[in-house]
């Protein structure tokens, strides 16, 4: 028997998570329902009240009730939510959480479920689900449940999908984790442009002792990685798709912050860093790119997906970037350059071949590159075996070999 933690807008939305909490008992777990809201009295009884969740977090709950300012509410009782939930589950009292809101209570719901670590289970059931989930999301684990109908009462739509909903929170909570030998972790960068890049390096890796985790460079999988470094878990970067700096210059879709490339000089870990797929910025379907690039050179990567070429003067900047982001680094580090092509569409032949962005790139890297920091350069292509082993030659050797 588990503990889930049934968290919520009880003023509003009383009904539908007493009707969770219920099914969820019904399959044998104990429940723990919180009250979230601010305004109207619970029209169900919580086994947390408003009150205490608000003291969790060093609310004036009378205050804001006083103000009627509703913002003002969701960002307070967010902050209190996420304060109890940590604490919940530090202690061992809740083994999962599951919620139920509109925009107010997605923002709490969730902001709560990003207190918690990677792998509890975390489900939202949200009006905004079908949407951009990324500000809520953040960097966690948290499964975004589409509620199609508003959270407004039982009906024959919402009664399958809450059931559904309950149903998925208490098989999270039910699941085992196999266990496994814990190795040495090492975090990789990728994009299908850089894929068999970064297969055989971890490959190698693999084979000399390390675990390996490939996180997709689509922004959310940078900053998650980047989170990961910070956590002090990982023993190596292998940091060859640093795409989504294009992005982040350029204006795309899947930038990642400003502040990436910089968890692993922080966390003075080995790293390699190349400058995978800086020849593209992307954009959503072809319609979705701004006016302002018209001329530019595209090319449809799927109907969901197109790409632009970076022009000489992007790459000359994001070269400097990239160096900038390296002189930082505490720990060693190495930049490996593959002078054929950075991505698999930018060799030549290729819909994004263009040796004078490609040379401005690297004239970038090598002329801001603080001196000291190792630079190699290859006649090859990213993808080509060679460089693939070169990596991960590399950062074994600065990671002192083999795994012990």
């Amino acid at each position: 028997m588990k503990t889930i933690a049934v968290l919520g807008t009880l003023d509003t939305k009383g009904q539908e998570h007493a009707y969770v909490a219920d099914l969820i008992r019904q399959r044998g777990h104990r429940t723990v329902l919180i009250d979230t809201g601010s305004g109207d009295p619970p029209s169900v009884e919580p086994d947390v009240k408003r009150e205490d969740v608000a003291a969790a977090g060093g609310v004036d709950l009378k205050g804001i009730v006083e103000r009627k300012d509703r913002g003002e509410a969701v960002t307070a009782m967010a902050g209190a939510a996420a304060a109890l939930l940590s604490q919940l589950a530090a202690s061992g009292r809740i083994d999962g959480v599951i919620s139920l809101g509109g925009g107010g209570g997605t923002a709490i719901g969730t902001a709560a479920m990003r207190a918690l670590p990677i792998g509890f289970p975390k489900v939202m059931v949200s009006t905004l689900a079908a949407g951009n989930v990324a500000p809520y999301v953040g960097t966690k684990d948290i499964v975004m449940f589409p509620s199609i109908v508003d959270v407004s009462g039982i009906n024959r739509i919402s009664r399958v999908l809450l059931a559904r909903a309950a149903g998925a929170i208490c098989g999270m909570v039910e699941m085992n984790v196999p266990e496994a030998e814990d190795k040495p972790l090492i975090v990789a960068s990728m994009f299908g442009n850089t894929t068999e890049c970064v297969n055989g390096a971890k490959k190698i890796l693999e084979d000399a002792g390390y675990e390996v985790l490939v996180f997709h460079a689509t922004g959310t999988g940078g900053r998650i990685m980047e989170s990961i470094i910070e956590s002090g878990m990982v023993s190596g970067v292998l940091d060859v798709t640093t795409t989504e700096w294009a992005d982040e210059l350029v204006g795309g879709i899947l930038g990642a912050g400003p502040s990436r490339l910089e968890a692993a000089g922080k966390a003075g870990v080995p790293a390699i860093v190349a400058p995978g797929c800086l020849d593209m910025v992307n954009f959503g379907e072809r319609a979705s790119v701004p006016a302002k690039f018209a001329g530019r050179v595209f090319y449809q990567h799927n109907p969901q997906v197109t790409l632009m070429r970076t022009t000489p003067q992007e790459c000359e900047e994001l070269g400097r970037i990239l160096a900038e982001k390296v002189n930082a680094y505490r720990g060693p580090v190495t930049v490996l350059l593959p002078r054929k092509a950075v991505s698999v569409i930018s060799a030549e032949g290729g819909a994004f071949h263009d040796a004078a962005a490609d040379a401005a790139l690297f004239s970038s890297i090598k002329s801001c590159l603080k001196p000291g920091i190792p630079l190699v350069e290859m006649d090859c292509k990213i993808n080509d075996p060679a460089f693939a082993e070169a990596c991960a030659r590399t950062l074994l050797a600065s990671l002192g070999g083999k795994a012990a």
